[in-house]
């Protein structure tokens, strides 16, 4: 069997798969969840020996240390894997919710109702924790997912795919609603990119280089985020107390990740209170700066920032500073580089909170909080699938309910237009 034909294959029954998941009661699709939790308990041995399959491989090639562990599925890992099982199973089903409902005057009682999106596509790179994860999620909420991780946690993904199989036929579900693509081959993602006859929406998760090729290259609707830019600006009303820790978090916490912040906004007014204690901190962890010349004027030791440091993500401890006239001046340059995914102001000014609340057009805009907050499970979803940043159909986050949709649903008593 040929490649194409073979995701073509895995396509047709995913989607045949859809159909019965849908219907499905709350009941069944727990109890399929928590069949997956014992599995992962009771195989737990099976599952790391195949995953160090991945880690040997990865070691072998040079891989980073930071890379080897975020492939490894240690105890803690798992332990995390099968909480995030019961987290899910204890989120409330949104499908078959009737979300809002009104009456027309010729009697006709028009409502709408989230149903599954259907097939799911889900294109990811090396942490073999997100199969378990997204085919969670995408079961709970309904649909059918056909998996495909980066080839470095091949022998991980796949033995996840086989219990997870396991536990949904124990359970009465399809196999088929969760499928891994069983081989390493780039040329697998370029086929399910062509079928949009079955696939009804792609889901990439990874770096910029993963996502700009899906999106290029997909037949299908992709759901997706290139990169995190993320802006905070320290009003001149802020408490510099409270800003110094706040900006601290979300540079220093995990600063290779999406939400961390990137470029920090300062008003000219507080700036020479706030930037020798904050920079100071900063150097402590290690922070390499790098400044507009009003802040190169204040700081001697900050490095004068390029014209591509505004806007770039630089998933380490790296961090763009600029000094700022006024709101006015930081709304414009977060709307020139921002990549809309998460910006901060910290003030004590409701006025000026508000109105950055209001004009700051990113997915998650935040007042008096780090940016690391734009996250799922932090933002009380339970868990997410990934970030969107396109906003169609989703902005932000995407939990159980952002992997439905809505029909409408009319009853009437034997209307007919005229």
């Amino acid at each position: 069997m040929s490649l194409a034909t073979q995701i073509r294959q895995m396509a047709q029954e995913a989607k045949a798969a859809a159909r019965q998941v849908a219907v499905l009661s709350s009941t069944v699709k727990n109890q399929a969840l928590a069949a997956m939790a014992r599995a992962l308990e009771e195989q737990r041995q099976l599952i790391q020996a195949e995953n160090q399959k991945d880690i040997a491989a990865a070691q072998q090639q040079g891989y980073p240390a930071a890379f080897i562990d975020r492939l490894t599925l240690s105890d803690k890992v798992i332990n995390a894997m099968v909480q995030g099982l019961q987290d899910v199973i204890n989120l409330p089903d949104p499908v078959g919710a009737v979300t809002s409902m009104w009456r027309r005057p010729n009697g006709l009682l028009v409502g709408r109702q989230r149903i599954p999106l259907g097939v799911i596509g889900f294109i990811y790179e090396s942490r073999p924790n997100v199969t378990v994860d997204a085919a969670a999620l995408c079961l709970k909420s309904g649909n059918a997912v056909i998996l495909k991780g980066g080839k470095e946690a091949i022998h991980s993904n796949l033995v996840l795919s086989r219990l997870m199989g396991e536990a949904l036929v124990q359970a009465g579900v399809p196999a088929t609603a969760v499928q891994v693509i069983p081989t390493t081959e780039r040329e697998a993602v370029v086929e399910l990119l062509k079928l949009d006859d079955y696939v009804d929406i792609i889901i990439p998760r990874g770096g910029e280089g993963l996502i700009r090729f899906v999106a290029e290259n997909s037949r299908i609707p992709v759901l997706k985020h290139y990169k995190g830019v993320c802006h905070i600006f320290v009003d001149e009303a802020a408490d510099l107390d409270m800003a110094e820790t706040i900006c601290f978090n979300a540079k220093v916490q995990r600063p290779g990740v999406c939400n961390a912040m990137e470029t920090l906004l300062i008003h000219a007014a507080v700036a020479p209170a706030f930037v020798p204690r904050m920079f100071a901190r900063f150097r402590e962890a290690g922070v390499e700066l790098r400044g507009c010349p009003q802040t190169v004027a204040l700081d001697a030791q900050v490095k004068p920032a390029t014209a591509e440091d505004w806007g770039y993500e630089f998933l380490d401890l790296i961090l763009a500073v600029k000094i700022v006239p006024d709101l006015e001046a930081a709304l414009d340059h977060i709307a020139q580089y921002s990549s809309n995914h998460t910006e901060a102001i910290v003030t004590q000014n409701y006025a000026r909170a508000q109105r950055f609340l209001n004009e700051v057009d990113s997915s998650v805009v935040l007042v008096n909080a780090s940016t690391r907050f734009n996250d799922g499970g932090e933002l009380g979803l339970g868990a997410e699938i990934g970030i969107n940043t396109s906003k169609l159909h989703a902005f932000g986050p995407m939990g159980l309910e952002e992997l439905t949709t809505t029909k409408f649903i009319v009853f009437g008593s034997g209307q007919i237009r005229g």
